[in-house]
């Protein structure tokens, strides 16, 4: 899908992704075509999967949850897709990758405090068939977004 995106595409990309609540009229006068173009352009990315959604960016600490952790899991590669299901319906638990290298998945998790990540991690996330360890680091800043920057 990528291969077929020009220039245009990309400056929407670019555009929607400093402010995806834009018009589709201030979006075609940011990028210099007609609305109809950029109309048309953004349900074509939104229906190929290039566009996966719109969304509000929350700021974590400011609705309540003020810790944030990475966690690292060590899991048995045969459970992973019915793991990675239920990982996925664990309030806080806000991304999820499988990667390669020291362990075999990542966890972005957020929480109201210390306790409550405690609680996460380890009786909701380490009690789940299939995950053999977790190891926790804790944030303790993160810059803004990339595109607020």
């Amino acid at each position: 899908m990528a291969d077929t995106l020009d220039d245009i595409d990309r400056r929407i990309l670019d555009a929607l992704a400093t402010d995806g609540r834009m018009s589709m009229r201030t979006l075609a006068e940011t990028v210099h075509i007609s609305r109809a173009n950029a109309y048309s352009r953004v349900e074509r990315m939104t229906t190929d999967g290039v566009i996966r959604g719109f969304r509000v960016d929350v700021d974590p600490v400011r609705s309540g949850l003020g810790t944030s952790a990475y966690v690292t899991l060590d899991v048995r590669q045969a459970d992973w897709r019915q793991l990675r299901a239920r990982l996925q319906q664990v309030p806080g638990v806000v991304h999820i990758a499988l990667v390669g290298g020291g362990f075999d998945a990542v966890l972005l998790i957020r929480a109201r405090d210390n306790e409550d990540l405690r609680r996460l991690v380890m009786d909701e996330i380490h009690g789940m068939e299939g995950v053999l360890n977790t190891r926790t680091s804790l944030v303790f800043e993160e810059p803004p977004p990339l595109s607020e920057r």
